[in-house]
This record gives C-alpha cells, structure tokens and sequence, in this order.
C-alpha cells in the first residue's frame, strides 16, 4: 500500500466517543465499510489504485513471477507477436502480454485442470469463437484379460476384450502463440466494442461473456453510479451488504467462484509489473524476494507470511513477554462494550493470562479499528440488533508455548503482531459485516487475515499500515494518549 495515499483516507477528525457509548476513533479510512453511496472521483481513483498495488502479492508470490518475466519479455519472437497483434487489434501490446504473463508465465505448453490450454489459457468453446481450430479424435485401444467362469460345475477360463476410447488432438492452435495471441486480442477487442469498455472485456476474458453481461446489468441498475461512468472499479466499490445489495450479493458469488471481480485490477498490476522489469531487471527480483515467506520455502500461503519475518519473532518465552526491554507490547484493555472486543484468552496454563493478555500497538488498534467498522455497519444493515463485542482468543504468545505446532501462522503470535478472533457465537448478519469489513481493508492494502478451522481468524495488519494502526490505538487510550501506553 502506498503510505502516500494515506492524507486522502485517515485525517478527518471525527470526534470521540460521545453519546454513542463505546469508541469513534477521529483517524478513519474513508470509503471503507458502510460508506458507498456517492463515491467520489477521486476516493474511486485512490480505492483502485490500492487494489491494484494490493495485487503484488497475489502475482510476485508465485514461483513462476521471475521465470515468466523472463520469457515473456526477453523472447523477441513473443514480443514481436504481441507488437503485430496490437497493431491488429487495437490494443496495447503491454496489455496482451500482461494476460499471457498471468494466464500461463509465457509458457505456450501451459494447461489448466479446467480444461483452457496455451500460452492465452483458452478455453475449447473460446477457441471456436475466435477462429481457432481444435481438432480431436476419439480412438479405442482393445484390452483383453482372462476371467474364471464356471458352468456345468466345471471352471473354465475365457478371454474378455474390452474397447477403452481415449481421445487425441490432431491439431490444437491454441498451442500455437503465432495463432492464440492475435486471436485472443481479436477476442478482447470485440468484447470491448461490445461491453463498451476495456475493463470490461478483461473482466470477461477471465469470467465469461454471460457473467459480465449480468454484472453489467446489476451495475447500470444500482443506486449511486452514474450512468455514463459504468466501469469495473464502479462496480466492485460502489456496493456493501448494506448499498446495493444485489451487486454486493452477485460480486460474492463471483469472488467465491474463481475471483473473476478482482482480474482487471490483477493485469493492470500485471502491465506495471512487466514495465519495471524492463526497467530495472534486479528491482523486479527484489520484489519477488520481498514476497517470499519465510516460513514457506515455495509459495507464500498468505499476506501474513510475508508481512511477518522469522526476526519478528523475537518473544521466545514468558520472561521475555515481562522483560520486554524494547517495548514492543502494550496491555490490551478489556472493555467490550467500549473497544467492542473482549478478551478471551485460553492459555494453558491459568497464570500465563496476564502475560498473554500483550500486543503491539498497531495490533490492538487493528482490532479495535475492525470492531468499530463492523458495528457500525450492523447498525445500517440490522438496525435495533445488538453488537456482539469480538471474541479475542490470542495476542502474543511466546515460542516455547508455541513450538509444537509446526505452522508458521501459530509462530507468528510470538511477533506480537498477530491476533486470533472466534466467530462462532456472531450472529449470520454480524459475521456478514465483520467480512466484509476485513475484505475491504484487506482490499486496500491495510490488513491480511486467514481462516482456520469453521471459526477462527488469524488476523494482522501491514507493515506500512501500522503506524496508522498504532494512532487509533493511541487514540483509545483517551486525552493521555501515548503517555499512558508507556506508562502501562
């Protein structure tokens, strides 16, 4: 997330806690949570380019981010196929590659379990439509075993043979990058014209023609957009469990499907990506390096693997928890109604609870921000029902209490950092809003958080979000503010 775009979201004092009874932190993240309707040019312009940004992770933590820049950009036949078929299209060259570089990393032989093959990852009935030939034949390999039978009391043994069909491609153009490439720009092209934006016709490259004709639809339909500006980003901000529900409901049903809502977001970052590594080839290796895990030698499983470091870990066992000469740890307040989390610490042994009952600043003010945008939200969407405080199940927790679970995401706690919450006891309408709300933060950069088990979140915030973290946490503590952190 880029910390520059901060002065847009966090700085207008609203006020504490007044009549409300329980804590309104002044320093907010605009557009976040209940707010949509009406949403400015410019709040549009900073959302979309946090989502984009927020996408690095999901590409420079694959194994494959290096390599297939590399091939993409370094091939001088691939580079001059997507030049010829932008001038043929009409489309930038720098974004035919991004789909290619996304879909398969340049690899031409790529193919997918679904069934889409080649370096454009199309499907059969895709490649129909774009001209392309896919030419297979159903053919039969004779097998033949002896089985025992018996008849007249007498066993006798016969020859059964089988005909098992098999299928063989003769010819598969999508194989071919002189062929798949111009056509899926031909194709992406068309489906501009036809939606009526280039968003648009990314989206349906990864979701479906019929899928975004309905997007479209649900989206020219909703309150707040204006007409003449229905674009992806539109779309996917101008929507919450609470303003136009039908959108928020049919987006949902997407991203749980295949993610498809958040693919013309992934290739514009896909389009920078590719850029800086023509750039400056060694920046773009750095970053990959920046999103490896250190607690996963191959795949980063999760945000927190990679915001989280092994020297984070630095509270080895309970003395270093009541030493904790750097001051890294703050005492968590146990105040539900007011902070709308409540502490339910289990360690295992009872005397361990106050010592566990410990985080960073920007933790407590993660959890304390999280709960606030989550009541507030129930409170627009079921108004009368009462807010459930979040039920907090662990802060930090030293290594040596730790170590026998093997997982990285249980290591983390010793960072500090990491806090668990249990959803079990939320209403549906609460647990609704309470995802809602981390997948909006989470969408700009601010948080990360992983489900374990039915009804536990693993949830931290990023490292360049926790200054803006810490100053809510400030902020709870009333007038004394960073003087009373210390002092406790």
């Amino acid at each position: 997330m880029k910390l520059a775009a901060l002065f847009l979201l966090s700085l207008t004092p609203l006020g504490q806690a007044g009549s409300s009874g329980y804590f309104v932190p002044a320093h907010r993240v605009s557009g976040i949570g209940v707010a949509r309707d009406g949403l400015s040019d410019e709040l549009l312009q900073v959302r979309t380019d946090e989502m984009i940004q927020s996408q690095t992770f999901t590409i420079m933590r694959e194994p494959l981010a290096v390599p297939g820049a590399r091939r993409i950009s370094d091939s001088s036949h691939l580079q001059a196929l997507f030049r010829r078929a932008a001038e043929r299209s009409g489309l930038s060259a720098s974004l035919i590659e991004a789909i290619a570089y996304l879909e398969s990393w340049g690899n031409p032989r790529a193919e997918s379990p679904a069934g889409p093959k080649g370096i454009m990852q199309i499907s059969s009935a895709t490649a129909h439509s774009m001209g392309l030939r896919v030419i297979e034949r159903t053919r039969y390999r004779v097998t033949r075993h002896r089985v025992q039978r018996t008849r007249h009391g007498r066993k006798q043994y016969v020859t059964l043979v089988h005909r098992v069909p098999y299928v063989v491609t003769l010819r598969d153009d999508r194989l071919s990058p002189d062929r798949a490439i111009p056509a899926a720009a031909n194709y992406l092209a068309g489906m501009a014209q036809k939606f009526g934006g280039l968003d648009w016709a990314i989206f349906a490259y990864h979701c479906g023609q019929g899928c975004v004709g309905e997007m479209i639809d649900l989206t020219r339909h909703a309150q707040g957009i204006p007409k003449n500006e229905l674009t992806v980003p539109r779309m996917f901000f101008s929507c919450s469990p609470v303003w136009n529900r039908d959108l928020y409901q049919a987006i949902q049903q997407q991203m749980q499907r295949d993610w498809s809502p958040t693919y013309y977001f992934r290739i514009v970052r896909a389009e920078q990506l590719l850029a800086l590594y023509r750039r400056d080839p060694q920046a773009f290796e750095e970053l990959s390096r920046q999103y490896h895990s250190d607690f996963d030698s191959v795949r980063a499983p999760h945000r927190l693997a990679v915001w989280v470091k092994r020297a984070d870990l630095v509270f080895r066992n309970s003395a270093d928890l009541r030493n904790d000469d750097s001051k890294l740890l703050v005492r968590a307040a146990n105040r539900p109604e007011y902070l709308g989390y409540r502490l339910s610490l289990r360690p295992d042994s009872p005397e361990d609870v106050e010592d566990f009952a410990l985080a960073s600043p920007a933790a407590l003010g993660t959890l304390t921000y999280i709960a606030f945008e989550t009541r507030r939200l129930l409170d627009k969407l079921h108004p009368g029902e009462e807010f459930q405080p979040l039920d907090v199940t662990s802060l930090v927790e030293p290594e040596d209490g730790v170590r026998q679970s093997s997982d990285g995401l249980t290591l983390m706690h010793c960072s500090g950092q990491v806090f668990d919450i249990d959803y079990s006891a939320l209403s549906p309408g609460e647990l609704e809003c309470l995802r809602f709300v981390l997948n909006d933060l989470g969408w700009a950069g601010y948080l990360g958080f992983v489900e374990e088990g039915r009804d536990q979140l693993h949830i931290g915030c990023s490292p360049n979000s926790r200054q803006f973290f810490t100053r809510v946490f400030e902020e709870s503590l009333g007038p004394q503010g960073p003087e009373q952190m210390r002092a406790s």
